[in-house]
């Protein structure tokens, strides 16, 4: 019977303290969809110049193939996008993509992103880099649109 009172309480501390130990929760860290990228990719440099005529061609790929999500002026407000119910980066916001390298633009174009189809082997490589120009130009014209006169 003494045996039974000294293991008894033993037990019950034993129950309460587990019981009484917080689940651990995982912390939830925000993470970052471009950390699948390769290195080798993010570094890339792009080898074609934004000039007017690799902004219009651009341009051209843009409105055939990013405009119906991304918006014609790549707001992020595109009708598919509206439909499906997408949240899309607004691109004429300087900030969406001043820390993201060309490198990591192009490859997300190549290969998809998210809900992002890739592009592939349809867009040639120039074209691709094309777009990047176009799509790092949609900010510029609303930084310049901001700058006092």
């Amino acid at each position: 019977m003494y045996r039974f009172a000294l293991v008894l309480p033993a037990i019950l501390l034993s129950a309460s303290a587990l019981f009484s130990q917080q689940p651990s929760t995982p912390t939830t860290q925000k993470v970052n969809p471009y950390a699948a990228i390769p290195v080798e990719a993010a570094r890339q440099q792009n080898p074609v110049k934004p000039t007017p005529e690799s902004l219009a061609r651009g341009k051209k790929w843009w409105t055939i193939d990013c405009a119906m999500c991304h918006g014609e002026t790549g707001n992020g407000k595109g009708e598919t996008a509206h439909d499906m119910k997408l949240t899309i980066s607004d691109f004429t916001d300087p900030a969406t993509l001043k820390d993201h390298t060309d490198g990591e633009i192009f490859y997300v174009i190549k290969n998809g992103h998210q809900d992002m189809p890739p592009e592939g082997p349809r867009v040639k490589t120039d074209e691709n880099w094309d777009l990047v120009n176009y799509v790092r130009s949609l900010s510029a014209k609303k930084d310049a649109a901001q700058k006092p006169q």
